[in-house]
């Protein structure tokens, strides 16, 4: 029986290694996210500094492992297997939660998913044991610790609104006495700015980060005897006005002498405190489960008591984490920060929300975000009516950045200035260091996502262009945080009430389907990032000439004529085979190609603002070709959508003369679509254009020949669905030929203007 319980230790520890690999994979977001935005630094320095501030925060969170043993149930009141089979069902539940959200690239809790874990966990334990003695759901406080894990649970909830608040506060403050052009200020007020945010990390998160540690409780001699708790508590007004003065001096030093820009200093010191932060606070969620598990283990295996017996109350003990455990895990997160992918992607998504740039919006807006921004713009508007026009002219001006913005951000601009990423950095630092000294396991990723949204708010980055795309996001990152602890509360009360059921035989089944889970995710995740570098895209135009603005139009329309073949040749394989997923790729490849195209259109004001000469008929060149574009892909999107219904509604397919018709037609349209790609090249001529002209006309030819075929068949045919289908498909397909055309006509004509 003892193997049997070791193996499920050993286990667990297996389970905290993939925990902390999808838990910093996730994570990473919350202490990378203000230092890549910003661009301040290189990516091999910010990944430095946040390795060396993952491994000191390890050395330092041994006081936040109470949480797993006692913070949110009463340990007494289990017996060393009940205790066990929780534990096991948390971790199971953690890696696959994590994964599935990383998969996704949403930013979630690792906090929020192994309190609500536990709490869910222990609750179906409860119930078992209640329900198998008195029946009394009265008895359920006495197994839960309601008190903590309320206090933990609404710690986590107001974070949201705090974090928000003060970062927008700070930030918008900040800006509003700096402005955009604060580079460019008194070194006096840039090295006040830096002592405050330098003294504000060093003593949250160097000081207070350390007094939540064992190491606070030891007496020290060069503190005469005293503990570093004692000493901070009795000096705190003199040591922050000493550390204010000391950083202040440091930071005019440092400009003044080695001309050193303060705020990329901020930016890699508030790096390398918010990763520590992250670590300090964080690594219980990730091994504060196992190593809970292994100390029951020791006290259970010493007392000699049967398993389902043996009162844990050995956890409600304060046992130190042994430091090898604390420096492999350290370890473990320091080597998957560098190596992850999808670290990368998780990080993306916090950046898009915040990006000062005009760029691809990623979320659709909802009712609930137009309602909000409605509700907040004339919040605004009500409250710029109380201050004087002079004013409120002169704080709007703090807020204008002067910059002209392109159709599609440069990939290598920042997405915003060292200003905004410095108050990031150093507000999420303050508030989760405050947290961590009283030992409560606050959220990381909301902290640092929301001083991030509300800095974001307070700079002017939502503005109207973007503002519903920008709440939407962060309200479904948001309902995915409260997803996260519903389901982990429930997933994880179901699988504990498996272990409950089949002992080690249903924690060996349950384990093979979460890897199962993990390894699709993993080859999906794959794929997927083979296929978005390898897929090509419409080139955003950034020609400012009459000829680049024609050879990049030149690529695409090229692109989207071989797009449109490619996809009308599976739309046709769809329906020889009657293959509903072939037809539901075909689908999404037309929206997906549409959703460029529309991105396009949308960028038509930045187009025009970026072309050097002023040229009308380049301009009406370029927006017509977009029109034709888009009028070319809605034709497919009308022909791949009613395939795709009519073969989901499980309608009576097409006859075999339909579809010898419509391969035939195929087959036709490839010499159409062959033609229309070669010809737009930079020698394209009166023949190639000929050759277009012939290839259309024959094609109409034949689909009028196609339709007359039909209305004689008519009489004898037996479904009128796959009739109206197929006549549909004929005509979009000639609308198809005509707008390929227009674009072919277009280019020609405005191609031989050029030439004369």
């Amino acid at each position: 029986m003892h193997d049997l319980y070791l193996y499920i230790v050993v286990l667990l520890f297996l389970l905290a290694i993939g925990d902390l690999i999808v838990g910093v994979s996730n994570d990473a977001v919350n202490f990378l996210n203000s230092a890549i935005g910003s661009k301040a630094i290189s990516f091999r320095n910010i990944m430095i500094f946040a390795s060396l501030g993952i491994a000191l925060g390890a050395l330092f969170s041994s006081g936040m492992m109470e949480v797993a043993r006692k913070g949110i149930f009463n340990p007494s009141a289990f017996s060393f297997e009940e205790i066990i089979f929780i534990f096991m069902a948390v971790m199971m539940t953690d890696i696959l939660l994590l994964d599935f959200f990383n998969t996704l690239g949403m930013p979630t809790s690792t906090t929020v998913s192994i309190v609500f874990e536990l709490l869910g966990a222990a609750v179906v334990m409860s119930l078992i044991k209640i329900f198998s003695d008195s029946g009394n759901l009265m008895e359920l406080s006495t197994f839960i610790n309601t008190e903590k894990a309320t206090q933990i649970i609404l710690g986590i909830l107001l974070s949201v609104f705090i974090a928000f608040t003060i970062g927008a506060i700070v930030q918008w403050i900040s800006r509003a006495l700096l402005t955009y052009d604060f580079l460019n200020k008194s070194r006096l007020i840039n090295a006040l700015f830096g002592g405050i945010s330098l003294a504000a990390i060093s003593n949250f998160i160097l000081i207070k980060g350390i007094k939540g540690t064992s190491y606070a409780a030891i007496e020290y001699d060069f503190l005469n005897g005293q503990t570093i708790n004692t000493f901070l508590e009795s000096n705190a007004f003199l040591v922050n006005i000493s550390s204010l003065f000391f950083w202040y001096l440091f930071s005019f030093l440092l400009m003044k002498v080695f001309k050193t820009d303060i705020y990329k200093v901020i930016i890699g010191v508030g790096t390398f405190a918010l990763a520590l932060a992250f670590a300090g606070n964080d690594l219980v969620n990730f091994i504060g489960v196992p190593v809970a598990a292994y100390q029951s283990y020791e006290a259970w295996v010493a007392s000699g008591i049967a398993a389902n017996e043996f009162s844990m109350i050995v956890l409600s003990n304060k046992v130190p984490t042994p430091t090898l455990f604390l420096l492999a895990s350290g370890l473990i997160m320091v080597l998957t920060l560098w190596f992850s992918s999808k670290a990368k992607k998780v990080v993306k998504t916090s950046l898009d929300l915040s990006d000062q740039n005009h760029i691809k919006e990623r979320f659709k807006p909802n009712f609930l975000s137009r309602l909000l921004v409605r509700f907040f713009v004339g919040l605004n508007q009500y409250f710029s009516h109380l201050f004087p026009a002079s004013i409120s002219q002169k704080i709007s001006g703090s807020f204008e950045s002067g910059k002209n913005q392109s159709a599609v951000k440069d990939p290598n601009a920042p997405s915003f200035d060292t200003l905004r990423a410095s108050i990031n950095l150093t507000v999420a630092a303050i508030l989760i260091s405050i947290a961590t000294s009283l030992k409560l396991p606050l959220s990381t990723t909301y902290v640092t996502f929301m001083v991030t949204m509300g800095t974001s708010l307070a700079d002017r980055a939502w503005g109207t262009e973007s503002a519903v795309y920008r709440v939407a996001g962060v309200i479904n990152v948001i309902g995915g945080w409260f997803f996260t602890a519903l389901s982990a509360f429930l997933v994880c009360g179901g699988i504990v009430y498996l272990i409950h059921l089949g002992g080690f035989t249903a924690i060996v089944i349950i384990m093979s389907v979460i890897l199962v889970l993990i390894f699709r995710n993993f080859i999906n995740h794959r794929n997927e990032s083979k296929n978005s570098e390898s897929q090509r895209k419409l080139i955003v135009s950034n020609g400012d000439s009459y000829t680049g603005v024609l050879d990049e139009s030149s690529r695409n329309i090229s692109r989207v004529i071989g797009e449109t073949y490619e996809v009308y040749g599976q739309v046709i394989k769809g329906l020889t085979r009657n293959d509903l997923k072939t037809l539901s790729i075909a689908k999404n490849n037309t929206e997906e190609l549409l959703t460029e195209v529309n991105d396009l259109k949308n960028g038509i004001y930045y187009f025009l603002k970026g072309l050097k000469e002023a040229s009308l008929p380049a301009s009406r060149f370029y927006i017509s070709m977009l029109g034709i574009m888009s009028d070319l892909i809605e034709d497919l999107i009308y022909i791949s959508h009613l395939s795709h219904q009519h073969i989901n509604n499980r309608h009576k397919p097409l006859n075999a003369q339909q579809i010898e018709d419509l391969n035939e037609i195929f087959d036709s349209l490839s010499s159409v679509f062959k033609e229309g790609i070669e010809a737009f090249n930079l020698q394209f001529n009166d023949k190639e254009f000929n050759d277009v002209l012939i290839q259309k006309q024959h094609n109409f030819e034949l689909l009028n020949e196609k339709i007359d075929n039909q209305i004689l068949r008519t009489d004898n045919a037996t479904s009128p669905k796959n009739t109206a289908l197929y006549f549909n498909i004929l005509i979009r397909t000639k609308d198809l030929i005509v707008h390929k055309f227009e674009l072919v006509e277009t280019f020609y004509k405005i191609n031989k203007k050029l030439e004369s």
